[in-house]
């Protein structure tokens, strides 16, 4: 099944996608959208044009386990994307994601510029081989 990943943002949305046999997670982009009507209408596009079967839409939860005001948000956009789009859509615990796809930019030296344009979607990329590795755990 092709799974579209969402690291949802108020500038940027990030976006991954996997393979109809969910093996390989790759980043397919950001889209950069102020406006979260207008966000979530890209995002269900691009899952259209992608042919994503569903959506996962990551989950900032605090890191006691606990639900914010982010997490609350991130709920109303999956629920917003879900009615749009007319895909399963999935919430997905995202803690530490953008600190492991900060490492993952140290580690290939990427600054600046280039790491504030790749961030978001390599954060998508880690939420969904999260997801898959939890999918074939599952089975």
């Amino acid at each position: 099944m092709k799974i579209l990943a969402v690291d949802f943002g108020d500038a940027r949305t990030g976006l991954a996608i996997c393979d109809a046999g969910e093996m390989l997670a790759s980043p397919v982009g950001t889209i950069t959208e102020y406006n979260f009507e207008k966000c979530i209408d890209k995002v269900s596009q691009k899952a259209k044009e992608l042919e994503a079967e569903m959506i996962v839409v990551g989950n900032p939860i605090n890191m006691n386990g606990t639900e914010g005001p982010r997490s609350d948000k991130c709920k109303e956009f999956a629920q917003k994307l879900r009615k749009l789009s007319g895909l399963p859509v999935e919430m997905w615990d995202e803690r530490s994601t953008t600190v492991t796809a900060i490492g993952y930019l140290n580690e290939t030296n990427t600054r600046g510029k280039k790491r504030k344009a790749v961030i978001d979607t390599v954060a998508a990329t880690i939420i969904l081989e999260t997801y898959l590795t939890y999918r074939k755990n599952k089975k």
